[in-house]
C-alpha cells in the first residue's frame, strides 16, 4: 500500500488503537529519513506517547507527513534545477550538490533530526564504535563535540570529521566487501553517523 493509503488507516478512529499505531510504524517503514527506530523516537519526542494516546498518534502522523511533504518539495526543486542545468550542458549533478533521491535527512528540520538521531544512537549504544579503531575513536569525539554544542563544530573538529569520512571511504572497496562483510557494513554505519554530524554541524542547512 502507498504511504497515503496507510496514513488514512492511522486516522481511522473506527480501528483499534493498536492497529493504528502499527499502521504509523508502516508509514515510517516507507519514510524513515534518519532510520526507522530514530524516526519513531523523534516522533514520540515531538508528539508524545502515541502508543497510548490518540491525540499524540495524530500529531505524530502530522509531523511525519510534514517532513515527507518538505522532502517532496526538495525533490521537485532538485528536478527543476537539474532540468535547467541540463539545458546548459551539465549532464551530471555536481559532486557537492545534494541529491534528495539518494540521501535523506529530516526535511524541514535537518539539524534537529540529525541531533536527535545522534542522541538516540549514543543512548542506545548503537553507534558502532570499535575498540582499537582510531577512526571510530576520532568520530566518537566528533559526535560528542557536536552534541555538546548543539551542532556547531570548531575548525579543528571539522578537519577531524572530514579526515574520518575520507579514511572510512577508503575502506569501502570491493576487496573489503569480499574479505570482511561485517566490517564493510560497520564502515557504512560509521559513515551514516558521520553524515548526521555533518548535517548537524552545517552552518547553512535549510530549515535548521
Amino acid at each position: 500500500m502507498s504511504f497515503n493509503t496507510i496514513a488514512r488507516k492511522v486516522r481511522d478512529a473506527e480501528l483499534p488503537h493498536g492497529l493504528r499505531v502499527a499502521r504509523l510504524r508502516s508509514c515510517v517503514q516507507l519514510y524513515r529519513p534518519i532510520g526507522f527506530h530514530a524516526t519513531l523516537s523523534l516522533l514520540e519526542a515531538k508528539a508524545g506517547r502515541f502508543s497510548r494516546d490518540e491525540g499524540a498518534l495524530l500529531r505524530a502522523l502530522g509531523v511525519l507527513e510534514a517532513s515527507r511533504a518538505a522532502w517532496h518539495a526538495e525533490l521537485r526543486a532538485f528536478d527543476e534545477a537539474r532540468s535547467a542545468a541540463k539545458g546548459q550542458g551539465e549532464r551530471r549533478p555536481r559532486q557537492a550538490e545534494r541529491n534528495p533521491y539518494r540521501e535523506l535527512w529530516w526535511s524541514g528540520a535537518p539539524r534537529e533530526g540529525a541531533l536527535h538521531a545522534l542522541t538516540f544512537l549514543v543512548r542506545r549504544r548503537w553507534v558502532p564504535m570499535t575498540a582499537g579503531d582510531p577512526v571510530a575513536g576520532d568520530l566518537e569525539r566528533c559526535v560528542a563535540a557536536c552534541l555538546a554544542s548543539g551542532g556547531p563544530l570548531g575548525p579543528e573538529q571539522h578537519h577531524l570529521l572530514a579526515d574520518c569520512v575520507r579514511r572510512l571511504r577508503e575502506r569501502q572497496t570491493p576487496a573489503a566487501w569480499a574479505d570482511d562483510t561485517a566490517a564493510f557494513f560497520r564502515t557504512q554505519d560509521l559513515l551514516r553517523v558521520a553524515r548526521h554530524v555533518e548535517i548537524a554541524a552545517a552552518e547553512c542547512v535549510s530549515g535548521a
